[in-house]
């Protein structure tokens, strides 16, 4: 099953979103080469600056979407105000359909 990941940053954290960048792509790095990730970016302001992450990962269950999003060093750091994670159909555009 897909999961998105919905994750909104706290206000003014746009340098810690920067410095704790590297950790992140690394993180987002290693799920890809297992086949975890299967898209991924930030969600953009107004002023087309991040104000938060849109990751779509694969994951057995709900509770194993959660245990993975708990581990992004984002969230480690405690950069996100809020995080939904929902099922996700990719209908259209999906690579692997």
């Amino acid at each position: 099953m897909l999961y998105a990941l919905m994750c909104k940053d706290k206000p003014a954290s746009l340098e810690k979103r920067m410095a704790e960048r590297p950790a992140h792509v690394e993180f987002l790095k290693d799920l890809d080469a297992k086949g975890i990730l299967k898209m991924a970016g930030p969600l953009l302001g107004d002023d087309e600056k991040p104000i938060g992450s849109l990751v779509v990962i694969a994951a057995d269950s709900m509770d194993a979407a959660r245990e993975l999003a708990a581990r992004d060093p984002y969230a480690i750091a405690g950069l996100f105000e809020t995080t939904e994670i929902r099922a996700f159909n990719w209908v259209f555009r999906n690579p692997e359909a």
